[in-house]
């Protein structure tokens, strides 16, 4: 009996002591998996990096070992963390916008990440700290910490020049290796040369991080201080010690500007650099004055001492998430040997146009086949006179698009763009005003890349011989030409339920006028097809506003609050136009009356009308005017009238018939049926 217990308790013990050295052997096992989870060495490679920017494709797996916010009074909400890979550990930053993750709970002790995007930041002393701007969850807590991780502030990066390895080749990790889409674990970066993120393929740099690991960011140039050169995309909002070496690309004219607050002025400038990033930045009042006229548009210099806010990405079209500000005590240095930093683009063809949001801003290249006149329009959102000169631009899509072009730009066009160059547009906004049109963007005549010789030759050869199809209604005048192929008929306005939209319809059509209203539409004055508007032609009326008439014979404005002994008088008419399809109600404002009635102004009628009480001169104006054919665009939108629901088209803007070119366009029209 006692020989029978004593070997049930022995083998028990042994029972005992074999599930503890399995259950060892099992959390062994388990931890082993778990580090190999882990990008090898991901902390050193990590360390001796500017950031992601240096490869995007290095994607490293780490484990949180510590997460901790950071108390400072006042201070915005941020999140102290320690990154580990098993072997060394490394002291950083939660990006803000990552804070819901810390709240949630996917970033906490000890879980793994998967680091997208990351910025390692030098501060004074010396030390580095990871800012991780973005990661994603890789797999479950295992609940402990993997290995021990030493800091590599203080032992140093392991040695990694063999390359940035993931896991070996067949490794079956518990919670999600990091491995290379085909399947293998193998370095990915061992066959590749690192390439450029942003589009300059760089072949001298091929293996950077196999060879020499310590030199892998590239801050490895120093400005004329001696600091190193930090790229426009490493810039970020943790560190204001930083030089930057860019080229001018933009550079705005001054503007001033007068509120309760104060008056200042201020202007703008869009920085390049190697990276192909770009950023804008902000010069305001004292530091216009100590930079503007040696800042020059095309040359590099070293920049330092700005402030980063973030952009506002609705009226910002660089690629930096940041603007930059710099005042008087900035420090802005010419660089003679800073070497030419070359523009990107990213050109889309202009038939495609068409199919892209309105809005958008693209890169064009494209053959500048007209330049029309330099002209002057009041803005309807500032009343301020504007220049512009709009271009017809045409690639080898065989599609050519209005470019309107504003300020010095504008001015400049005639004597730039002649012959026929071709010019690379850069970031011009997209517009659906009239089909499609573009403004603004930044010229370039015949910019030293590949496709200007080969867009050059195509329109020598073929290019100004060929029909091209216009996408902008009423277009910038291709040598007078309008979009023919594009026109409408009167009856599409029912047909095609235009002005039903949220947003205005527009089209094209040639029409007759058969009848032209010749009474009052609206105003106080007698009787006639005008509005009395304000004497003040300068800001803010522009002699656009209503004036009213007071009872000492006055005319008082409520815009501007100022009282005249005269006004100024504009034409609101309505008018009925025709073609062989239908006829339908158009109606014309003070710019088109007057093309209308070949330059006759509604002050010069109203004296026909009123002071002359010549009735067969007021009369002959309209009769003259009235059976001619015209091409024009209009925009067609409901509005409600009281109660009652109306669609509106008025004319944007006209031109008589050129009968030899409308012939021409019917001959070319029927070819090609």
């Amino acid at each position: 009996m006692f020989d029978a217990l004593n070997f049930f308790s022995a083998s028990m013990s042994f029972l005992i002591i074999h599930m503890s050295v399995l259950i060892k052997l099992s959390k062994a096992r388990i931890k082993n998996r778990a580090i190999m989870s882990l990008t090898t060495n991901a902390i050193s490679q990590m360390y001796t990096m500017a950031g992601s920017q240096d490869n995007p494709a290095f994607t490293p797996v780490v484990q949180v070992i510590h997460v901790k916010q950071i108390e400072a009074k006042g201070a915005e909400e941020r999140y102290k963390v320690i990154i580990s890979d098993g072997h060394r550990h490394f002291a950083g930053m939660c990006a803000t916008q990552l804070n819901s993750l810390v709240h949630s709970g996917q970033i906490s002790n000890n879980c793994f990440l998967r680091i997208t995007q990351f910025i390692i930041n030098t501060m004074g002393s010396g030390q580095k700290v990871c800012i991780i701007m973005g990661c994603e969850d890789a797999g479950p807590n295992p609940g402990d910490r993997i290995g021990n991780p030493q800091d590599v502030q203080k032992h140093g990066p392991l040695n990694v020049a063999g390359g940035w390895q993931q896991q070996p080749k067949g490794a079956q990790p518990m919670y999600g290796s990091v491995q290379s889409n085909s399947g293998s674990a193998s370095n990915p970066y061992k066959n590749a040369p690192a390439s450029n993120p942003y589009g300059a393929n760089n072949s001298s740099n091929t293996n950077r991080y196999q060879q020499n690991p310590q030199s892998s960011s590239p801050i490895v140039k120093t400005s004329a201080t001696g600091q190193p050169i930090t790229p426009i995309a490493g810039l970020n909002m943790y560190s204001n010690r930083w030089v930057i070496r860019a080229k001018i690309t933009n550079k705005s004219e001054i503007r001033t500007w007068s509120n309760a607050k104060g008056e200042g002025s201020l202007f703008s400038i869009v920085l390049l650099d190697s990276s192909g990033f770009d950023v804008k930045c902000t010069f305001f009042k004292e530091a216009v004055d100590k930079f503007y006229n040696m800042l020059e548009e095309g040359k590099v210099y070293n920049f330092s001492g700005g402030r980063l806010k973030v952009a506002n990405m609705q009226y910002n079209t660089c690629k930096s998430q940041f603007e930059i500000t710099f005042d008087q005590n900035s420090e802005i240095h010419l660089d003679n040997d800073g070497g030419d930093i070359k523009e990107t683009y990213e050109f889309k063809k202009i038939a495609d146009l068409e199919h892209m949001e309105p809005n958008s801003y693209v890169d064009i290249l494209g053959v500048v086949k007209h330049v029309g006149e330099v002209s002057t329009i009041i803005s309807k959102k500032t009343g301020k006179e504007m220049i512009k000169c709009d271009l017809t631009v045409e690639d080898d899509s065989h599609a050519d698009v209005r470019l309107t072009l504003w300020g010095q730009s504008a001015q400049n066009a005639p004597g730039t763009f002649v012959n026929c160059p071709v010019v690379a547009f850069k970031k011009a906004r997209l517009g659906d005003f009239g089909g499609r049109s573009l403004s603004g963007g930044n010229p370039t005549v015949n910019p030293s890349i590949p496709q200007t010789n080969q867009l050059a030759q195509w329109w020598a050869l073929n290019g100004n011989k060929t029909q091209s199809r216009s996408l902008s209604s009423g277009g910038g005048g291709a040598g007078g030409r309008d979009s023919f192929d594009q026109r409408k008929e009167v009856r599409s306005i029912k047909e095609e339920h235009m002005g039903t939209n949220e947003k205005p319809d527009y089209l094209n059509f040639k029409v007759t006028f058969n009848f032209i209203k010749r009474e009052k539409q609206g105003g106080d004055d007698s009787g006639g097809c005008w509005y009395t508007a304000c004497a003040n032609s300068g800001e803010p009326c522009k002699n656009m506003f209503k004036a009213t008439q007071t009872s000492d014979g006055n005319w008082h404005c409520d815009k501007c609050q100022q009282t005249y002994p005269n006004c100024v008088r504009r034409f609101i008419i309505s008018a009925c136009v025709a073609d062989d399809t239908a006829t339908t109600w158009v109606s014309l404002y003070n710019e088109q009356a007057e093309t209308l009635f070949n330059g006759v102004t509604a002050d010069q009628l109203y004296q026909n009308f009123i002071e002359t009480n010549d009735k067969d001169l007021y009369n002959s104006t309209f009769l003259k005017s009235t059976y001619t054919d015209w091409v024009m665009t209009c925009k067609v939108k409901q509005e409600l009238v009281g109660d009652e629901t109306r669609t509106k088209t008025s004319i944007v803007r006209m031109s008589p018939v050129d009968y030899v070119k409308e012939s021409r366009n019917i001959l070319t029209a029927l070819a090609a049926f």
